[in-house]
């Protein structure tokens, strides 16, 4: 394990090398005291995982491979980050959270609890790119909400409680709580019960 800064790691984490942590944020580049990751624990991180400085994360959090976690990003208990997923720094993750593989996660993204993020599902956060970076803002996933494979969700938009967003949608505005959105762009309807 490659460690920067001062990391706060339980004992009983699993860990497969190669794996880093703490590693610094732009500001932190060539400085000896930043504060690192915390790591809860029951940890699994498996090769290539990346985390951070100023990374907190709960206890039984389990990383794919060359996954990538920035800066200011916080992680609840019981999440499972998939391989090559990506989350870029200030985001807030839940509690009870499954992001499978490949996933893209912007800056200034809130995640609730008891979520399931599919594969390839890509979240943005500059509505008109390059843009300000003041300005970026990222989806707000409520709590019990799914996304399926490869959905894409535009900037700043609410995905509601128990919402679902069908695979392969392009969602370009507000999912009310238990809606369902599909397809691209996505439209806006009501679950069926067996949903």
């Amino acid at each position: 394990m490659i460690t920067y800064g001062k990391n706060e790691i339980c004992k009983d984490i699993t860990c497969f090398e190669p794996v880093t942590i703490g590693f610094p944020s732009r500001e932190n580049i060539g400085k000896n005291e930043f504060k690192g990751a915390k790591i809860g624990k029951s940890a699994v991180l498996r090769p290539g995982t990346t985390i951070y400085s100023n990374v907190t994360i709960g206890d039984n959090f389990s990383s794919g491979h060359n996954t990538l976690i920035r800066e200011n990003t916080e992680i609840g208990n019981s999440v499972s980050i998939g391989t090559q997923t990506i989350i870029e720094g200030h985001t807030r993750i839940g509690d009870n959270v499954s992001i499978q593989s490949m996933v893209f996660i912007p800056t200034n993204t809130i995640i609730g609890n008891n979520i399931f993020i599919g594969p390839n599902v890509v979240i943005t956060n500059d509505k008109y790119p390059p843009g300000d970076s003041q300005k970026l803002k990222g989806a707000i996933i409520s709590d019990f909400a799914a996304i399926g494979a490869n959905a894409t969700i535009l900037p700043g938009i609410k995905i509601g409680k128990h919402a679902m967003i069908g695979a392969g949608s392009v969602v370009t505005k507000d999912v009310p709580d238990g809606m369902l959105a599909l397809g691209n762009p996505a439209r806006i309807t009501e679950k069926r019960d067996h949903q």
